[in-house]
Protein backbone atom coordinates (compact mmCIF):
# COMPACT_ATOMS: atom_id res chain seq x y z
CA UNK A 1 0.00 0.00 0.00
CA UNK A 2 1.16 3.50 -0.86
CA UNK A 3 0.64 6.76 0.96
CA UNK A 4 0.61 10.23 -0.59
CA UNK A 5 2.45 13.14 0.99
CA UNK A 6 1.16 16.56 -0.09
CA UNK A 7 2.40 20.06 0.65
CA UNK A 8 0.82 23.29 -0.56
CA UNK A 9 2.21 26.73 -1.32
CA UNK A 10 -0.76 29.10 -1.34
CA UNK A 11 -0.47 32.60 -2.81
CA UNK A 12 -3.06 35.23 -1.96
CA UNK A 13 -3.14 38.83 -3.16
CA UNK A 14 -3.95 41.29 -0.37
CA UNK A 15 -6.63 43.95 -0.68
CA UNK A 16 -4.94 47.36 -0.39
CA UNK A 17 -5.37 50.72 -2.11
CA UNK A 18 -1.88 50.71 -3.60
CA UNK A 19 0.73 48.12 -4.49
CA UNK A 20 3.31 46.69 -2.09
CA UNK A 21 6.21 49.00 -2.89
CA UNK A 22 4.73 51.62 -5.24
CA UNK A 23 1.85 54.09 -5.36
CA UNK A 24 0.18 52.41 -8.35
CA UNK A 25 -3.44 51.38 -7.67
CA UNK A 26 -3.95 47.81 -6.53
CA UNK A 27 -7.00 47.16 -8.70
CA UNK A 28 -7.99 44.41 -11.10
CA UNK A 29 -8.22 45.62 -14.68
CA UNK A 30 -8.83 43.94 -18.00
CA UNK A 31 -6.96 46.80 -19.69
CA UNK A 32 -3.28 45.75 -19.86
CA UNK A 33 -0.67 47.94 -18.18
CA UNK A 34 -3.23 50.42 -16.83
CA UNK A 35 -2.10 50.42 -13.17
CA UNK A 36 1.66 50.70 -13.43
CA UNK A 37 4.33 52.85 -11.76
CA UNK A 38 8.10 53.08 -12.44
CA UNK A 39 8.78 50.77 -9.47
CA UNK A 40 6.62 48.03 -11.03
CA UNK A 41 8.60 48.27 -14.28
CA UNK A 42 12.00 48.07 -12.55
CA UNK A 43 13.19 51.35 -14.08
CA UNK A 44 16.67 52.62 -13.11
CA UNK A 45 16.89 54.61 -9.88
CA UNK A 46 13.64 53.32 -8.39
CA UNK A 47 13.25 53.05 -4.63
CA UNK A 48 10.57 50.87 -3.00
CA UNK A 49 8.33 52.21 -0.22
CA UNK A 50 6.72 49.61 2.07
CA UNK A 51 2.92 49.41 2.17
CA UNK A 52 1.96 49.57 5.87
CA UNK A 53 -1.52 48.13 5.26
CA UNK A 54 -0.07 45.11 3.46
CA UNK A 55 2.25 44.41 6.41
CA UNK A 56 -0.66 44.74 8.82
CA UNK A 57 -2.84 42.30 6.87
CA UNK A 58 0.00 39.80 6.48
CA UNK A 59 0.66 39.87 10.24
CA UNK A 60 -3.08 39.62 10.95
CA UNK A 61 -3.30 36.46 8.83
CA UNK A 62 -0.21 34.98 10.47
CA UNK A 63 -1.70 35.56 13.93
CA UNK A 64 -5.00 33.95 12.87
CA UNK A 65 -2.98 30.91 11.76
CA UNK A 66 -1.33 30.64 15.20
CA UNK A 67 2.09 31.56 13.83
CA UNK A 68 5.12 32.87 15.68
CA UNK A 69 5.69 36.50 14.68
CA UNK A 70 9.03 38.30 14.14
CA UNK A 71 10.28 41.21 16.26
CA UNK A 72 10.94 43.31 13.15
CA UNK A 73 9.88 43.56 9.53
CA UNK A 74 12.68 42.73 7.12
CA UNK A 75 12.53 42.20 3.37
CA UNK A 76 14.96 40.22 1.22
CA UNK A 77 15.92 40.09 -2.44
CA UNK A 78 15.28 36.88 -4.31
CA UNK A 79 17.52 37.08 -7.37
CA UNK A 80 16.46 35.57 -10.66
CA UNK A 81 15.62 36.89 -14.08
CA UNK A 82 12.28 36.34 -15.75
CA UNK A 83 10.43 38.65 -18.15
CA UNK A 84 7.75 39.09 -15.47
CA UNK A 85 10.39 40.62 -13.11
CA UNK A 86 12.26 43.22 -15.19
CA UNK A 87 14.48 44.43 -12.34
CA UNK A 88 15.90 40.91 -12.06
CA UNK A 89 14.86 40.21 -8.49
CA UNK A 90 11.76 39.90 -6.33
CA UNK A 91 11.33 41.63 -2.97
CA UNK A 92 10.20 38.91 -0.58
CA UNK A 93 10.91 37.58 2.93
CA UNK A 94 13.27 34.82 4.02
CA UNK A 95 15.25 36.14 7.00
CA UNK A 96 12.22 36.95 9.15
CA UNK A 97 8.89 36.00 7.57
CA UNK A 98 5.64 37.39 8.99
CA UNK A 99 4.82 34.01 10.53
CA UNK A 100 6.43 30.64 11.27
CA UNK A 101 5.43 27.33 12.84
CA UNK A 102 1.67 27.90 12.76
CA UNK A 103 -1.27 25.61 12.09
CA UNK A 104 -4.85 25.38 10.89
CA UNK A 105 -7.24 22.72 12.18
CA UNK A 106 -9.59 21.35 9.52
CA UNK A 107 -12.53 18.95 9.77
CA UNK A 108 -12.51 16.13 7.20
CA UNK A 109 -15.19 13.40 7.28
CA UNK A 110 -15.95 14.14 10.92
CA UNK A 111 -12.30 13.99 12.04
CA UNK A 112 -10.05 16.89 12.99
CA UNK A 113 -6.67 17.23 11.30
CA UNK A 114 -4.00 19.78 12.16
CA UNK A 115 -2.23 21.18 9.10
CA UNK A 116 1.15 22.64 9.98
CA UNK A 117 2.08 26.05 8.55
CA UNK A 118 5.82 26.15 7.86
CA UNK A 119 5.81 29.89 7.20
CA UNK A 120 3.86 32.88 5.90
CA UNK A 121 5.76 35.65 4.13
CA UNK A 122 4.90 38.87 2.30
CA UNK A 123 6.24 39.63 -1.16
CA UNK A 124 5.41 41.37 -4.43
CA UNK A 125 3.53 39.61 -7.19
CA UNK A 126 5.00 39.32 -10.66
CA UNK A 127 3.65 40.58 -13.96
CA UNK A 128 1.35 38.25 -15.89
CA UNK A 129 2.31 36.72 -19.22
CA UNK A 130 0.02 36.04 -22.17
CA UNK A 131 1.53 33.46 -24.50
CA UNK A 132 0.87 33.29 -28.21
CA UNK A 133 2.34 30.85 -30.71
CA UNK A 134 4.97 33.32 -31.91
CA UNK A 135 5.32 35.81 -29.06
CA UNK A 136 4.57 36.57 -25.40
CA UNK A 137 2.84 39.72 -24.10
CA UNK A 138 3.50 41.14 -20.63
CA UNK A 139 0.86 42.85 -18.47
CA UNK A 140 2.39 44.74 -15.52
CA UNK A 141 -0.93 45.45 -13.79
CA UNK A 142 -0.24 42.55 -11.40
CA UNK A 143 3.43 43.44 -10.91
CA UNK A 144 4.03 44.66 -7.36
CA UNK A 145 0.63 43.65 -5.96
CA UNK A 146 1.08 42.66 -2.27
CA UNK A 147 1.10 38.88 -2.05
CA UNK A 148 1.29 36.53 0.92
CA UNK A 149 2.62 33.03 0.46
CA UNK A 150 1.59 30.35 2.94
CA UNK A 151 3.71 27.21 2.88
CA UNK A 152 2.31 24.13 4.62
CA UNK A 153 4.27 21.26 6.07
CA UNK A 154 4.12 18.08 3.93
CA UNK A 155 1.34 16.65 6.09
CA UNK A 156 -1.70 16.35 3.79
CA UNK A 157 -2.55 12.90 2.45
CA UNK A 158 -5.58 13.23 0.16
CA UNK A 159 -7.12 15.68 -2.28
CA UNK A 160 -10.09 16.02 0.10
CA UNK A 161 -7.80 17.22 2.89
CA UNK A 162 -6.08 19.65 0.52
CA UNK A 163 -9.36 21.14 -0.75
CA UNK A 164 -10.78 21.43 2.77
CA UNK A 165 -7.63 23.27 3.84
CA UNK A 166 -7.86 25.64 0.86
CA UNK A 167 -11.55 26.33 1.45
CA UNK A 168 -11.03 26.98 5.17
CA UNK A 169 -8.01 29.17 4.43
CA UNK A 170 -10.02 31.20 1.93
CA UNK A 171 -12.75 31.66 4.54
CA UNK A 172 -10.11 33.00 6.97
CA UNK A 173 -9.02 35.55 4.35
CA UNK A 174 -12.65 36.61 3.94
CA UNK A 175 -13.37 36.68 7.69
CA UNK A 176 -10.30 38.85 8.28
CA UNK A 177 -11.11 41.09 5.31
CA UNK A 178 -7.53 40.84 3.99
CA UNK A 179 -8.50 39.67 0.49
CA UNK A 180 -11.49 38.81 -1.69
CA UNK A 181 -9.47 35.71 -2.71
CA UNK A 182 -11.20 35.44 -6.11
CA UNK A 183 -9.61 32.62 -8.07
CA UNK A 184 -11.00 33.88 -11.39
CA UNK A 185 -9.02 37.12 -10.87
CA UNK A 186 -5.90 35.19 -9.89
CA UNK A 187 -6.12 36.55 -6.35
CA UNK A 188 -5.71 33.08 -4.85
CA UNK A 189 -3.64 30.37 -6.48
CA UNK A 190 -1.71 27.36 -5.37
CA UNK A 191 1.43 25.31 -6.02
CA UNK A 192 1.05 21.63 -5.18
CA UNK A 193 3.92 19.33 -4.17
CA UNK A 194 3.17 15.59 -4.25
CA UNK A 195 5.13 12.44 -3.56
CA UNK A 196 4.12 8.87 -2.74
CA UNK A 197 5.86 6.31 -0.55
CA UNK A 198 5.26 2.87 0.89
CA UNK A 199 2.95 3.24 3.89
CA UNK A 200 5.49 1.76 6.30
CA UNK A 201 8.43 3.77 4.89
CA UNK A 202 9.92 6.67 6.87
CA UNK A 203 11.57 8.18 3.78
CA UNK A 204 9.68 10.59 1.54
CA UNK A 205 9.31 9.79 -2.13
CA UNK A 206 10.48 11.96 -5.02
CA UNK A 207 8.60 15.27 -5.04
CA UNK A 208 6.71 16.47 -8.11
CA UNK A 209 5.58 20.08 -8.28
CA UNK A 210 2.60 21.63 -10.05
CA UNK A 211 2.54 25.43 -10.16
CA UNK A 212 -0.06 28.20 -10.25
CA UNK A 213 -3.33 26.27 -10.11
CA UNK A 214 -6.08 28.83 -9.49
CA UNK A 215 -9.21 26.70 -9.14
CA UNK A 216 -9.93 24.27 -6.30
CA UNK A 217 -11.47 21.63 -8.58
CA UNK A 218 -8.29 21.73 -10.68
CA UNK A 219 -6.19 21.20 -7.53
CA UNK A 220 -8.28 18.11 -6.77
CA UNK A 221 -7.90 16.83 -10.34
CA UNK A 222 -4.13 17.35 -10.26
CA UNK A 223 -3.65 15.60 -6.92
CA UNK A 224 -5.86 12.61 -7.74
CA UNK A 225 -4.29 12.08 -11.15
CA UNK A 226 -0.73 12.54 -9.91
CA UNK A 227 -1.14 10.07 -7.03
CA UNK A 228 -2.39 7.39 -9.45
CA UNK A 229 0.35 8.18 -11.98
CA UNK A 230 3.16 7.94 -9.44
CA UNK A 231 1.82 4.73 -7.88
CA UNK A 232 1.50 3.10 -11.33
CA UNK A 233 5.07 4.06 -12.19
CA UNK A 234 6.42 2.63 -8.93
CA UNK A 235 4.40 -0.55 -9.38
CA UNK A 236 5.93 -0.93 -12.85
CA UNK A 237 9.43 -0.49 -11.45
CA UNK A 238 9.85 2.97 -13.03
CA UNK A 239 11.59 5.90 -11.40
CA UNK A 240 9.71 9.07 -10.41
CA UNK A 241 11.44 12.13 -11.84
CA UNK A 242 11.80 15.29 -9.77
CA UNK A 243 10.06 17.71 -12.09
CA UNK A 244 7.52 20.46 -12.58
CA UNK A 245 4.27 19.38 -14.24
CA UNK A 246 1.10 21.12 -15.36
CA UNK A 247 -2.54 20.11 -15.16
CA UNK A 248 -4.21 20.17 -18.59
CA UNK A 249 -7.85 20.54 -19.63
CA UNK A 250 -8.19 16.75 -19.88
CA UNK A 251 -7.49 16.39 -16.14
CA UNK A 252 -4.07 14.82 -16.71
CA UNK A 253 -0.67 16.20 -15.70
CA UNK A 254 2.15 16.70 -18.21
CA UNK A 255 5.86 17.26 -17.67
CA UNK A 256 7.20 20.79 -18.20
CA UNK A 257 10.80 20.65 -16.95
CA UNK A 258 13.03 18.57 -14.71
CA UNK A 259 14.32 19.89 -11.39
CA UNK A 260 17.69 18.39 -10.45
CA UNK A 261 18.74 20.62 -7.56
CA UNK A 262 17.10 23.41 -5.60
CA UNK A 263 17.65 26.80 -7.25
CA UNK A 264 20.09 29.09 -5.43
CA UNK A 265 18.32 32.44 -5.47
CA UNK A 266 21.25 34.16 -3.69
CA UNK A 267 18.99 35.79 -1.11
CA UNK A 268 20.24 38.82 0.74
CA UNK A 269 18.51 41.50 2.84
CA UNK A 270 16.93 44.23 0.70
CA UNK A 271 19.26 47.25 1.16
CA UNK A 272 16.70 49.89 0.11
CA UNK A 273 14.16 49.00 2.83
CA UNK A 274 15.15 49.67 6.45
CA UNK A 275 13.89 47.24 9.08
CA UNK A 276 10.90 48.20 11.22
CA UNK A 277 10.48 47.05 14.82
CA UNK A 278 7.30 45.18 15.75
CA UNK A 279 6.27 45.83 19.33
CA UNK A 280 4.26 43.48 21.54
CA UNK A 281 1.73 46.29 21.95
CA UNK A 282 1.16 46.39 18.18
CA UNK A 283 0.77 42.61 17.98
CA UNK A 284 -1.75 42.72 20.85
CA UNK A 285 -3.72 45.39 18.97
CA UNK A 286 -3.85 43.12 15.91
CA UNK A 287 -4.97 40.15 18.01
CA UNK A 288 -7.93 42.19 19.27
CA UNK A 289 -8.93 42.88 15.66
CA UNK A 290 -9.32 39.20 14.79
CA UNK A 291 -13.02 38.22 14.79
CA UNK A 292 -14.37 34.89 15.94
CA UNK A 293 -13.35 32.68 13.02
CA UNK A 294 -15.34 30.09 11.10
CA UNK A 295 -14.36 26.89 12.89
CA UNK A 296 -14.64 28.53 16.33
CA UNK A 297 -18.21 29.49 15.47
CA UNK A 298 -18.90 26.05 14.04
CA UNK A 299 -17.92 24.41 17.34
CA UNK A 300 -19.92 26.97 19.33
CA UNK A 301 -23.05 26.55 17.22
CA UNK A 302 -23.02 22.78 17.66
CA UNK A 303 -22.12 22.74 21.35
CA UNK A 304 -24.02 25.81 22.61
CA UNK A 305 -27.01 25.93 20.27
CA UNK A 306 -27.24 22.16 19.60
CA UNK A 307 -27.32 22.98 15.90
CA UNK A 308 -27.25 20.33 13.19
CA UNK A 309 -23.84 20.06 11.50
CA UNK A 310 -25.34 20.87 8.09
CA UNK A 311 -26.94 24.08 9.40
CA UNK A 312 -23.77 25.08 11.25
CA UNK A 313 -21.65 24.64 8.11
CA UNK A 314 -24.04 26.81 6.10
CA UNK A 315 -24.25 29.61 8.67
CA UNK A 316 -20.51 29.90 9.41
CA UNK A 317 -19.43 29.87 5.76
CA UNK A 318 -19.93 33.63 5.42
CA UNK A 319 -18.94 35.99 8.26
CA UNK A 320 -21.73 38.47 7.51
CA UNK A 321 -24.32 35.68 7.58
CA UNK A 322 -22.89 34.38 10.88
CA UNK A 323 -22.87 37.89 12.38
CA UNK A 324 -26.48 38.40 11.22
CA UNK A 325 -27.55 35.09 12.80
CA UNK A 326 -25.83 35.85 16.11
CA UNK A 327 -27.43 39.29 16.35
CA UNK A 328 -30.93 37.88 15.72
CA UNK A 329 -30.30 35.00 18.14
CA UNK A 330 -29.28 37.51 20.81
CA UNK A 331 -32.67 39.26 20.46
CA UNK A 332 -34.79 36.08 20.51
CA UNK A 333 -35.42 33.18 22.90
CA UNK A 334 -36.12 30.28 20.54
CA UNK A 335 -32.81 29.44 18.84
CA UNK A 336 -34.37 26.67 16.73
CA UNK A 337 -36.84 29.19 15.37
CA UNK A 338 -34.02 31.61 14.50
CA UNK A 339 -32.10 28.82 12.73
CA UNK A 340 -35.25 27.89 10.80
CA UNK A 341 -35.82 31.47 9.61
CA UNK A 342 -32.13 31.83 8.68
CA UNK A 343 -31.93 28.65 6.63
CA UNK A 344 -35.41 28.56 5.08
CA UNK A 345 -36.03 32.28 4.60
CA UNK A 346 -32.88 34.44 4.69
CA UNK A 347 -30.52 32.14 2.76
CA UNK A 348 -33.18 30.90 0.35
CA UNK A 349 -34.24 34.51 -0.37
CA UNK A 350 -30.64 35.54 -1.08
CA UNK A 351 -30.30 32.62 -3.51
CA UNK A 352 -33.66 33.21 -5.12
CA UNK A 353 -33.14 36.94 -5.65
CA UNK A 354 -29.40 36.46 -6.38
CA UNK A 355 -28.43 39.26 -3.99
CA UNK A 356 -25.95 39.71 -1.14
CA UNK A 357 -26.92 40.11 2.49
CA UNK A 358 -26.13 43.84 2.26
CA UNK A 359 -28.78 44.18 -0.46
CA UNK A 360 -31.47 42.40 1.56
CA UNK A 361 -34.22 44.71 2.81
CA UNK A 362 -34.76 42.73 6.03
CA UNK A 363 -32.39 43.87 8.79
CA UNK A 364 -31.46 41.86 11.90
CA UNK A 365 -33.84 44.01 13.94
CA UNK A 366 -36.74 43.46 11.54
CA UNK A 367 -36.28 39.68 11.52
CA UNK A 368 -35.92 39.63 15.32
CA UNK A 369 -39.25 41.41 15.81
CA UNK A 370 -41.08 39.04 13.46
CA UNK A 371 -39.60 36.00 15.23
CA UNK A 372 -40.59 37.48 18.59
CA UNK A 373 -44.21 37.67 17.37
CA UNK A 374 -44.04 34.01 16.33
CA UNK A 375 -42.56 33.11 19.74
CA UNK A 376 -45.49 34.85 21.49
CA UNK A 377 -48.03 33.08 19.25
CA UNK A 378 -49.27 36.37 17.81
CA UNK A 379 -48.49 35.22 14.27
CA UNK A 380 -47.83 31.77 12.84
CA UNK A 381 -44.53 30.59 11.34
CA UNK A 382 -45.93 30.58 7.79
CA UNK A 383 -47.64 33.91 8.36
CA UNK A 384 -44.36 35.39 9.57
CA UNK A 385 -42.58 34.32 6.38
CA UNK A 386 -45.39 35.72 4.26
CA UNK A 387 -45.13 39.07 6.02
CA UNK A 388 -41.37 39.13 5.44
CA UNK A 389 -41.82 38.41 1.73
CA UNK A 390 -44.39 41.22 1.48
CA UNK A 391 -42.01 43.49 3.38
CA UNK A 392 -39.28 42.86 0.79
CA UNK A 393 -41.68 43.37 -2.10
CA UNK A 394 -43.20 46.60 -0.76
CA UNK A 395 -40.04 47.90 0.99
CA UNK A 396 -42.01 48.42 4.21
CA UNK A 397 -40.88 47.48 7.72
CA UNK A 398 -42.67 44.18 8.53
CA UNK A 399 -44.04 45.52 11.84
CA UNK A 400 -45.38 48.63 10.09
CA UNK A 401 -46.86 46.35 7.43
CA UNK A 402 -48.67 44.30 10.10
CA UNK A 403 -50.15 47.48 11.60
CA UNK A 404 -50.98 49.07 8.25
CA UNK A 405 -52.71 46.04 6.72
CA UNK A 406 -53.97 44.52 9.97
CA UNK A 407 -52.01 41.31 9.46
CA UNK A 408 -51.98 40.13 13.07
CA UNK A 409 -52.83 36.49 13.63
CA UNK A 410 -56.46 35.79 14.50
CA UNK A 411 -56.51 34.07 17.88
CA UNK A 412 -60.02 35.02 19.01
CA UNK A 413 -62.09 31.80 19.18
CA UNK A 414 -65.41 33.58 18.61
CA UNK A 415 -64.09 35.20 15.42
CA UNK A 416 -62.61 31.91 14.23
CA UNK A 417 -65.73 29.83 14.89
CA UNK A 418 -67.90 32.31 12.94
CA UNK A 419 -65.54 31.93 9.97
CA UNK A 420 -65.40 28.11 10.30
CA UNK A 421 -69.20 27.78 10.45
CA UNK A 422 -69.51 29.99 7.36
CA UNK A 423 -67.06 27.78 5.46
CA UNK A 424 -68.91 24.61 6.49
CA UNK A 425 -72.22 26.07 5.34
CA UNK A 426 -70.62 26.76 1.98
CA UNK A 427 -69.27 23.18 1.70
CA UNK A 428 -72.03 20.78 2.85
CA UNK A 429 -70.66 17.85 0.83
CA UNK A 430 -67.39 17.80 2.85
CA UNK A 431 -69.39 18.01 6.09
CA UNK A 432 -71.55 15.05 4.92
CA UNK A 433 -68.42 12.98 4.13
CA UNK A 434 -67.17 13.49 7.67
CA UNK A 435 -70.53 12.67 9.31
CA UNK A 436 -71.61 9.73 7.14
CA UNK A 437 -68.30 8.28 5.89
CA UNK A 438 -65.91 9.17 8.76
CA UNK A 439 -63.69 10.83 6.15
CA UNK A 440 -61.15 12.61 8.33
CA UNK A 441 -59.30 13.98 5.30
CA UNK A 442 -61.91 16.71 4.99
CA UNK A 443 -60.41 18.29 8.12
CA UNK A 444 -57.40 19.26 5.99
CA UNK A 445 -59.76 20.74 3.44
CA UNK A 446 -61.38 22.95 6.07
CA UNK A 447 -57.99 23.98 7.47
CA UNK A 448 -56.94 25.05 3.98
CA UNK A 449 -60.16 27.01 3.44
CA UNK A 450 -59.86 28.69 6.84
CA UNK A 451 -56.29 29.83 6.13
CA UNK A 452 -57.29 30.95 2.64
CA UNK A 453 -60.32 32.97 3.68
CA UNK A 454 -58.51 34.53 6.63
CA UNK A 455 -55.59 35.57 4.40
CA UNK A 456 -53.49 33.04 6.40
CA UNK A 457 -54.11 35.07 9.55
CA UNK A 458 -56.05 32.36 11.39
CA UNK A 459 -54.13 30.60 14.16
CA UNK A 460 -53.65 27.16 12.55
CA UNK A 461 -53.58 25.19 15.82
CA UNK A 462 -56.70 26.84 17.22
CA UNK A 463 -58.41 26.54 13.84
CA UNK A 464 -57.71 22.79 13.74
CA UNK A 465 -59.11 22.34 17.23
CA UNK A 466 -62.25 24.34 16.48
CA UNK A 467 -62.85 22.59 13.13
CA UNK A 468 -62.69 19.17 14.82
CA UNK A 469 -65.04 20.33 17.58
CA UNK A 470 -67.57 21.77 15.12
CA UNK A 471 -67.52 18.67 12.90
CA UNK A 472 -68.04 16.42 15.93
CA UNK A 473 -70.87 18.64 17.17
CA UNK A 474 -72.62 18.41 13.83
CA UNK A 475 -72.07 14.65 13.68
CA UNK A 476 -73.62 14.12 17.13
CA UNK A 477 -76.57 16.37 16.25
CA UNK A 478 -77.14 14.38 13.06
CA UNK A 479 -77.00 11.06 14.89
CA UNK A 480 -79.42 12.24 17.61
CA UNK A 481 -82.15 13.10 15.13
Amino acid sequence: MYKAVIGLEVHCELETKSKNFSSAPNQFSKIPNQHVAPTDLGLPGILPVVNKEACKKALLTAIALHCENPNEIIFDRKNYFYPDLPKGYQITQVTKPMGKNGYLDILVQGKWKRVGIHQLHLEEDTASLEHDKNYTLIDYNRSGVPLIEIVTEPCLETSEEAITFLEDLKDIFLYLGVSEAKSNYGQMRCDVNISVKKEESTELGTKVEMKNINAFHRVKQAIDYEIKRQINQLENGEKILQETRRIAEDGKTYAMREKVDAIDYKYFIEPNIPSTKITNEYLNELKKMIPKLKMDRYIQYIEKYKMKEEDAKVLVKNKKIADYFEQVQKNCHDTELVIHFMTTFILSTLNKLEISLEELWITEEMLSKVIQLVEKGQISLDHGKKILYQSIEKKIDPIELIKKENLHQINDEKELIVLIKKIMEENPEQVRQYIEEDNFHVINFFIGQTMKQSNRQANPNKSLELIQQELERRKQNEQSI
